[in-house]
């Protein structure tokens, strides 16, 4: 079934973050001038606004807990109705606790969800080339 959901667009500022993505592996930019994660990944360091920027593997075992979350119960663009209910999450990492990374919670009930909770990223292939990270229960 091909995938029916926007598809993330790779920019000059974002590329090694996806091409990571797409090999499975979590890539960070990290500023040279402060040393701060920027994400989601810029021009600019957001921190200080230094364009010296690096890109930083995390590997592909990433755990986080969740930091806040919303519960859609309806599809806010298309190809989101078989979803439904979807769990958005702001995930803090365990390793850099300073970074957030936004994902869908998958295979977790509504009910189940709670701020603190521990879970584990996974990658979702949605074509071929194509991966999103997402989280689900540890």
């Amino acid at each position: 079934m091909e995938f029916q959901k926007p598809i993330p667009l790779k920019t000059q500022d974002n590329s090694p973050y996806w091409d990571g993505a797409d090999r499975h592996e979590l890539i960070l930019q990290k500023c040279k001038s402060c040393n701060e994660y920027s994400h989601p990944p810029g021009p600019s360091c957001a921190k200080c606004g230094s364009t010296e920027l690096s890109w930083e593997s995390q590997g592909s075992d990433i755990n986080g807990k969740v930091y806040s979350y919303i519960v859609s119960y309806r599809p806010f663009l298309p190809g989101f109705q078989d979803d439904l209910p979807l769990i958005i999450a702001i995930v803090e990492l365990n390793k850099l606790p300073q970074v957030k990374l936004i994902g869908n919670i998958l295979q977790c009930s509504p009910d189940d969800i709670e701020i603190g909770m521990a879970v584990k990223l996974v990658w979702k292939e949605i074509k071929e080339d194509r991966s999103l990270p997402q989280w689900t229960q540890v």
